[in-house]
């Protein structure tokens, strides 16, 4: 067989619970930039501080919302709720948005934002537009 393994259930819950919890509260900020990427499938938000250094992430598919459901506004509504409950919990009073695609979720993860009382400064547009695109097909010979 092998070696039999003693654990102590109430020592390692107390410390997964305590260190999470500690973890959030421990970082004070009043200001942060908030990115949102935003495609036909997902919608992916990150809180950083003002230098650029990740606080907290959440997005559709961690929520629990699965296939076509993902990239509803609905989806992104809720996972930028349950970031600014994080933000909420650090203090946090005013954001910068930066969005980048062009999903559903561009405009409805901003208000998730705003419904909790978080000021934003500034919206900033940074999605991706080619300039020129591909190379065109040749012409059919017949």
């Amino acid at each position: 067989m092998g070696k039999k393994k003693i654990v102590n259930k109430g020592s390692d819950e107390n410390i997964k619970s305590g260190s999470r919890s500690k973890k959030i509260s421990r970082r004070k900020m009043d200001s942060g930039i908030l990115y949102v990427q935003s495609t036909f499938n997902n919608t992916k938000i990150l809180l950083t501080d003002t230098k650029g250094n990740a606080v907290a992430s959440s997005s559709s598919g961690a929520l629990g919302f699965r296939g076509a459901k993902k990239g509803t506004p609905f989806a992104a509504a809720k996972a930028a709720e349950v970031l600014s409950e994080k933000a909420e919990q650090m203090g946090l009073k005013t954001i910068k948005v930066i969005v980048k695609g062009v999903g559903a979720g561009r405009e409805s993860s901003i208000r998730g934002f705003i419904s909790k009382g978080i000021d934003i400064s500034s919206i900033e547009d940074q999605t991706p537009v080619p300039f020129n695109g591909p190379k065109a097909p040749k012409p059919r010979r017949i």
